[in-house]
C-alpha cells in the first residue's frame, strides 16, 4: 500500500486558497469514461455517495476558520494499493472501487484522526474522496487508487489538523499533539490486511521498504536476511507438498494396482488351483503306471527261473 501528502505547490496542489483546482483535476477521469459508457464513481465521504463537486468545494473552502491567507486550507493525499492488494479487493472495477471506499472509511480515515493524539474519531474528519481507475505513468495492469482531499480543520471547525508537521504527540509547548505519519502506514497496512484477509509477504510491507530505504546497513542486512530465510522456507513448504503429492498420486496407483489385485485374487488362486489339481493328478497316474510296470517285470523274472 502506498499512501503519499503531496507537498503544496502552485499548481493543482496549491492548498494556501480554493479547492477549486483540485476537485476539478479529481474528476478529470469522468468525462472520458462516461463517453465510453464505463463504470464512473463520484465524491464520497464518510457516510454518502456520489456528492456533487459544488459541495466539495464549498465545504473545503469555508471550513477556513482562524486560518490565515497563506496557511494551508487542506491536504491532498494519495493511496494507491499494489496489483496484488487490488486482487484481493474484488474482481470488477465497481467491487474494487466498492473495497476502496471501505477501506477509507473503516480503515485509514479512523486512523488518520488517531494520529492525531488530539481525542479525534472519524466523525471528526472532514474530507472527501474520488476514485481513479488509471495511472498515465504506470505500466500496470490495475491502477485503480484513490485521491482524497482533507479540510485543515476538523468538522466543528475548530481544531487545526496538519498530517505534514514534524511534532509527534508533543505535550508541551504551543503544539499539543502532533501526527505520527510512520505509524499511520503501519496501522493503514495492518488494517488493509484484516480488513480483505490479505496475507503480506515481508517484501511488500512499509516496514521493509522503510528499513531498505532509511535504515543502517546491519538493520537492511538483518531483514534481506529475513526475507531470504522466509523465502527459501516457503520454496521447502512448496517443494515440501509437490513431493507429499507426488507421493499421493505414488501410494494411489499402488492402492489401486493392489486392489485390482484384490478383486482379481479370486479368479487367480482358482486358475492356479486347477493348474496345481491337473499336475498332480498327471504325477499320481504316471507312479501308479511305473509301480504296475515293476510289478509284472518280477513276475517275468519268477518264472524264468522256474
Amino acid at each position: 500500500m502506498h499512501i503519499d501528502f503531496a507537498p503544496p505547490s502552485r499548481g493543482i496542489y496549491n492548498n494556501a486558497g480554493s479547492s477549486r483546482q483540485l476537485a476539478s483535476y479529481m474528476e478529470h477521469e469522468d468525462s472520458e469514461r462516461m463517453e465510453k459508457s464505463i463504470y464512473t464513481d463520484g465524491f464520497f465521504d464518510l457516510t454518502d455517495d456520489n456528492i456533487y463537486k459544488s459541495k466539495v468545494i464549498k465545504d473545503i473552502d469555508t471550513n477556513i476558520g482562524q486560518l490565515l491567507k497563506t496557511d494551508a486550507k487542506f491536504y491532498a493525499i494519495h493511496v494507491s494499493p499494489s496489483e496484488n492488494e487490488l486482487r484481493a479487493m474484488g474482481n470488477t472495477e465497481q467491487e474494487k472501487a466498492e473495497s476502496m471506499k471501505r477501506y477509507i472509511r473503516e480503515v485509514f480515515i479512523p486512523e488518520y484522526a488517531k494520529n492525531f493524539n488530539k481525542g479525534l474519531s472519524e466523525e471528526d474528519i472532514k474530507f472527501y474522496g474520488k476514485i481513479h481507475f488509471d495511472r498515465s505513468r504506470s505500466d500496470n495492469e490495475l491502477n485503480m487508487h484513490c485521491h482524497l482531499i482533507v479540510s485543515r480543520k476538523d468538522q466543528a471547525n475548530k481544531k487545526k489538523l496538519s498530517p505534514l508537521t514534524n511534532h509527534k504527540n508533543t505535550k508541551n509547548g504551543v503544539i499539543k499533539g502532533g501526527f505520527d505519519r510512520v505509524n499511520l502506514f503501519q496501522q493503514a497496512e495492518q488494517g488493509f490486511d484484516k480488513l480483505f484477509g490479505y496475507n503480506r509477504q515481508l517484501s511488500e510491507s512499509f516496514d521493509y521498504h522503510n528499513t531498505i530505504k532509511n535504515g543502517s546497513i546491519s538493520e537492511q542486512l538483518e531483514l534481506q536476511n529475513q526475507n531470504f530465510t522466509g523465502e527459501k522456507k516457503k520454496e521447502v513448504f512448496q517443494s515440501s507438498e509437490k513431493e507429499n503429492n507426488i507421493s499421493c498420486n505414488l501410494d494411489s496407483k499402488a492402492g489401486e494396482k493392489h486392489s485390482y489385485r484384490q478383486q482379481n485374487n479370486g479368479s487367480c488362486d482358482s486358475l492356479l488351483s486347477i493348474f496345481s489339481l491337473g499336475d498332480g493328478n498327471n504325477y499320481d497316474a504316471t507312479l501308479s503306471e511305473d509301480l504296475q510296470a515293476q510289478k509284472r517285470q518280477k513276475k517275468k523274472k519268477k518264472g524264468i527261473r522256474r
